[in-house]
């Protein structure tokens, strides 16, 4: 199996991904990722991840996509009228 080591180099700091370990179960991981990445007191703490564990995420809802943020902008007119659209409350032409 082949895990993959997070570590956290002082407390309260984020982990990073510091490498990967092949073992043949979760045990020897921990004993190996410990050898590596801990006896000099380089790491505040270790997270060990089986590969299989972990998921790439690749798409995003909708509302995730913030136009606001970037520098180019968006009319907030269009996105409205999306949004109205959606609803199923467009304002008629008459009003």
């Amino acid at each position: 199996m082949v895990f993959e080591i997070f570590r956290q180099e002082k407390k309260g700091q984020p982990f990073a991904h510091a490498g990967s370990v092949e073992a043949p179960d979760a045990a020897f991981a921990d004993a190996w990722a410990r050898e590596q990445y801990g006896r000099r007191g380089e790491s505040e703490a270790l997270w060990l991840v089986p590969r299989a564990s972990i998921h790439a995420i690749t798409e995003w809802a909708d509302e995730f996509d913030l136009k606001y943020r970037r520098v180019d902008g968006y009319s907030i007119k269009t996105r409205l009228k999306e949004a109205r659209e959606r609803a199923g409350t467009t304002p008629s032409l008459d009003s």
